[in-house]
């Protein structure tokens, strides 16, 4: 089984590790890609009007740019550390084993592609959405490579990205994409809502429940069984797992 997560726009700052080595990261194959964004990043930081093009929210503006222009040079941390935010606490690594953990957890990222939680990053800021200049959307550059690099067709994948970096790379089947709804009582029939912030806490629970289990289904049907017997209130609909909330 492979967990697909997305980023986080929250990042630990505490790098204590050796400056970016594009050599020691895992699918080396995204080097080239990878090595490219890290130079059109560092320029599109210094442009006058950088928090336009990469979408940054005021009140990030400063910090953000600054650690985009420092890439080469500022300290790295691992994966398992830099990415923080509601969907990695509730993943909760530290109660995890690692190596089982990192294994089967793949890291998508606007900026490297994508990760297994060893590799060593500095904090950054881009995501897949963005439109960076001279490279064009993030998802489109991406895709070509991904294909090439991502070679996971003999397991279940368990995809829990977003809806743009779910696009730079199509999950080969067997996959399940995990969704979150709420359930509630409307004029005395139940209505589902989708959810967005505890839609990332789920999967991360659902992620660190698996993992924590020793979990390793290799159909969707015994991926559902799965989850179910953890607690949690699924249902298969073709090639999504739905998770249901309740009031």
């Amino acid at each position: 089984m492979h967990i697909l997560l997305p980023p986080s726009e929250k990042k630990a700052t505490d790098g204590d590790g050796p400056p970016l080595d594009l050599g020691s990261l895992s699918f080396p194959e995204l080097n080239p890609v990878r090595r490219r964004l890290v130079s059109a990043l560092a320029k599109a930081s210094r442009r006058a009007d950088a928090p336009d093009v990469l979408g940054l929210p005021p009140g990030q503006v400063d910090d953000a740019l600054a650690r985009n222009k420092a890439l080469r040079d500022a300290p790295t941390l691992p994966v398992a550390r830099l990415y923080t935010g509601v969907l990695y606490d509730n993943l909760d690594l530290p109660d995890l084993d690692a190596e089982a953990a990192a294994a089967q957890i793949i890291v998508f990222s606007g900026l490297w592609g994508a990760l297994r939680l060893t590799d060593r990053i500095p904090p950054y800021r881009l995501a897949m959405a963005v439109s960076l200049p001279p490279a064009g959307r993030l998802g489109t550059l991406w895709r070509p490579v991904m294909r090439k690099a991502l070679r996971l067709e003999d397991d279940l994948i368990v995809d829990m990205r977003s809806g743009p970096y779910a696009s730079a790379w199509k999950a080969p089947q067997p996959a399940v994409a995990v969704r979150v709804f709420r359930e509630r009582l409307v004029g005395g029939a139940p209505k589902r809502t989708v959810v967005s912030h505890m839609a990332k806490a789920t999967r991360g629970q659902i992620a660190h429940d698996l993992l924590k289990a020793g979990a390793a289904p290799r159909t969707p049907d015994e991926l559902l069984k799965a989850v179910a017997d953890l607690g949690h209130t699924v249902e298969l609909n073709g090639s999504n797992l739905d998770v249901i909330l309740h009031d």
